[in-house]
């Protein structure tokens, strides 16, 4: 048709077909900025504490004035995936002022594994510090290369601590009963172990292992890249993985079980071996949700507010390849459905519940700085 020839006519022919960009259902303020950011937690005031990947942490008003960068910091060992990772707050953090700080740490022979360390912070001086640091917690073997730490951490109702240990891109780490890597992790806050976890007389049931004092802290096994921990209303835990060439994940977190990596997942190889699917192998518990195209998760709450009332119950997951937040539905069965995905334009990094009910939001670093974001309806 002689009218399609025309440029104008054509654009707008275009624009015509083109699906128009939904409506965020909230309103996006920037608060602050930092360089490559990875965790933000809410204080008892209100005030954040958000770590930069290189290693630094900083404590940050609700208004973006930001303190001094916390001193008495651990060395960190960052490159890849590497550096200062998780924070969160002892449960009676308003008593005790105790964090707990998660990080690589170096090895022998350019060997590195993912640790936990607490610490008090003390906001007595011109400048907050840590005193007291203490690691309670290191992934075990140090391994070589600059992935797949996890190191996600979560305080439950009962005051256990629970960590994500990733399979540091090993493969056969997740299956491996005398490493704590490809697993996810309940401790007491010392650092001890509990003495119901599922695998504590795996030694004496298991003669011919090595007696090397990891598989009591294990929970589950045969994760991949764990990077989200939320309990439910319920206080059921839920995590979300990284998968490899497709097939993320969102499990219902069940004592002792095997999640199946390497040996089953919904994706492949990144060189594009098929890996067998979840549903060929009954014995491996199979997520409640997954994705392919992947959704590249980092961090997950799951809410508990009335600010966005539609959403109580709801997880959030923090999308960097997706560049979105997922909104997923958590069904009382164990089940879970994606409801809505609001895209962000930016790889979102962690998210977390304030105390009125908006969501605190960081983005991940680019070519520009990372910024803290409010969600508020």
């Amino acid at each position: 048709m002689k009218y399609l020839l025309n440029p104008l006519i054509l654009f707008v022919v275009m624009l015509a077909v083109v699906p128009a960009q939904a409506e965020l259902p909230f309103t996006v303020s920037e608060v602050a900025k930092f360089d490559d950011p990875w965790s933000v937690a809410v204080m008892p005031d209100g005030r954040l504490l958000v770590t930069e990947v290189k290693g630094s942490l900083f404590i940050v008003k609700e208004d973006g004035s930001q303190s001094r960068d916390v001193a008495g910091m651990p060395d960190v060992r960052y490159g890849g995936q590497g550096g200062m990772g998780d924070v969160v707050l002892h449960p009676d953090f308003a008593d005790n002022h105790m964090i707990y700080l998660s990080y690589a740490e170096a090895g022998v022979g350019g060997t590195q594994g993912a640790v936990v360390a607490r610490a008090i912070l003390d906001e007595s001086g011109r400048r907050p510090s840590l005193s007291d640091l203490e690691v309670i917690w290191r992934q075990y073997p140090k391994l070589m290369g600059y992935g797949h730490y996890g190191h996600r951490m979560l305080f439950d109702n009962e005051g256990y601590l629970w960590i994500t240990s990733s399979d540091r891109q090993k493969f056969t780490t997740a299956q491996d009963m005398q490493s704590n890597a490809g697993k996810l992790v309940r401790l007491h806050d010392d650092g001890s172990v509990p003495k119901d976890n599922p695998f504590v007389d795996y030694y004496s049931e298991n003669p011919k292992v090595d007696d090397d004092g990891v598989y009591p802290q294990i929970w589950s096994l045969g994760h991949r890249n764990v990077l989200g921990l939320a309990l439910d209303l319920d206080g059921r835990l839920w995590g979300v993985e990284m998968g490899p060439a497709g097939g993320d994940e969102l499990n219902l977190i069940e004592r002792g079980a095997n999640y199946g990596y390497p040996v089953v997942s919904n994706g492949d190889h990144y060189d594009g071996r098929e890996m067998a699917d979840h549903d060929t192998h009954s014995e491996f518990n199979a997520p409640a949700l997954w994705w392919t195209p992947v959704i590249s998760p980092g961090d997950m709450l799951v809410y508990r507010g009335k600010a966005f009332s539609d959403w109580r119950g709801n997880a959030l997951i923090a999308g960097l390849s997706s560049r979105a937040i997922v909104r997923v539905e958590l069904g009382d069965d164990g089940t879970a459905t994606e409801v809505e995905r609001y895209d962000m334009g930016a790889r979102i990094r962690s998210v977390e519940e304030a105390a009125d009910g908006s969501i605190w939001v960081l983005e991940e670093s680019g070519t520009k700085p990372g910024r803290l974001l409010r969600l508020t309806p």
